[in-house]
């Protein structure tokens, strides 16, 4: 990951407007300086943690920090405004987004992101905290489909259900033990597919604001798979219902 440390040249890169994915201030450190970085990344909308100065050392792979470590996103993140109205562009396409649960390792996410991409999908969203952000490890795992793709980062993503939910779409949330089969659920009109992290799954907050939900039928001793996966076999039956659809018109 791309690191800025100091006061300094973390301030510059929040002037100079530079994609940051989140930035880390040691506990216990307050100053007029400390507060003017606070200050600029809330009004770009830039997530700030406070951490414990053992953490920064180990982010930034050294003592010298001056308290603040930032991490550098290889793209801004989008808005879920920016994502619904990308969906409502399609013609003649209902909106299809991807939600993440707190998928924690980057190279899933970007797989998830060029599946997404691939499979016709208006965006991803991914909330703040315990989850990857977008990094330069995104982006190449991504292949390139991070800079074409808005992904979205939400504080609270059980309330951006909500909102989707009172923008007309249905959710679908993939749980392996789920009684129905993801082939058995609709996604022809606008529909959110939920996925939950690599170790725990579907939260059961998350869960319970999902509409359906779905799984993975598998034979065996496999009782999962690996989440970009997951997301491949759903996103992909999820398009060919929509072309069938569309050619049945």
């Amino acid at each position: 990951m791309d690191k800025l440390t100091g006061i300094h040249a973390v301030k510059e890169a929040l002037e100079a407007q530079r994609p940051i994915d989140r930035i880390a201030i040691a506990k216990g450190r307050q100053d007029t300086r400390i507060e003017e970085i606070v200050q600029l990344a809330r009004q770009q909308g830039v997530p700030v943690r406070f951490e414990e100065r053992g953490q920064l050392d180990r982010l930034a792979n050294s003592k010298d920090h001056q308290g603040v470590v930032a991490v550098a996103a290889a793209r801004a993140a989008a808005t879920l405004e920016d994502i619904l109205a990308q969906g409502n562009k399609g013609r003649g396409q209902a909106g299809l987004i991807v939600l993440l649960d707190g998928v924690e390792d980057p190279h899933n996410l970007g797989a998830i992101v060029r599946t997404a991409l691939a499979a016709g999908a208006h965006g991803v969203v991914i909330p703040e905290r315990r989850a990857a952000g977008l990094t330069d490890t995104v982006a190449r795992s991504s292949a390139g489909a991070l800079a074409h793709l808005p992904v979205a980062k939400v504080t609270n993503l059980a309330r951006t259900m909500e909102q989707l939910k009172e923008a007309g779409y249905w959710l679908v949330g993939l749980d392996e033990e789920a009684d129905k089969s993801y082939t058995e659920a609709d996604y022809t009109s606008p529909v959110g597919i939920v996925l939950g992290s690599e170790g725990q799954g579907l939260h059961e907050l998350t869960r319970k604001r999902c509409d359906f939900v779905v799984s993975l039928p598998t034979t065996g001793p496999v009782k999962s798979l690996n989440v970009s996966v997951a997301a491949g076999v759903v996103l992909f039956e999820a398009l060919r219902q929509r072309t069938a659809a569309m050619r049945s018109k």
